[in-house]
């Protein structure tokens, strides 16, 4: 069971730079949208952290980061939506 999370986690840096994810956000540090490490610290100790982050990656959202609006990902699967959730959550430092 060792070689799945790699994959996984290749896997979904793939989703995020194939639906250009990349082009606003990085994994470590800020780019015009928060770093994906610091949303996962944010949103670490809610219970429902992963429902919250794929509503925000398919509705987008502003506000909640500052004033630049993150665009609505609706033509984003549900599976991929919540794909890229449950990875961002799990770069938590």
């Amino acid at each position: 069971g060792g070689l799945l999370l790699p994959l996984a986690s290749q896997a979904s840096l793939e989703l995020a730079q194939k639906n250009a994810c990349m082009a606003c956000h990085a994994v470590t540090t800020k780019l015009v949208g928060p770093a994906y490490q610091d949303v996962a610290k944010k949103y670490k100790d809610q219970k429902d952290a992963e429902a919250t982050v794929t509503a925000s990656i398919k509705k987008g959202g502003s506000g909640k980061w500052g004033a630049v609006p993150m665009p609505a990902q609706a033509a984003l699967s549900d599976a991929d939506a919540k794909a890229l959730a449950k990875w961002i959550l799990s770069t938590a430092k």
